[in-house]
């Protein structure tokens, strides 16, 4: 039964990394669509500054 186990162990690891990941781009882009909706000037420029920090494959299209 141990074998079974360690077999299964990485994949388990992999599905909760690929999981996490989903859940943190859904996350961000609800984020977006709350800040692409806010009208104040200065939630715009903080969002524009967030987004230039973070790299390429990070970034949500504005």
């Amino acid at each position: 039964m141990g074998w079974l186990q360690s077999l299964f162990s990485p994949l388990k690891k992999l599905w909760f990394r690929l999981n996490s990941a989903q859940r943190k781009k859904r996350g961000i882009y609800i984020l977006y669509e709350d800040v692409k909706s806010c009208q104040c000037e200065d939630v715009q420029i903080l969002w524009s500054i967030l987004v230039e920090s973070n790299p390429p494959h990070l970034r949500l299209k504005q």
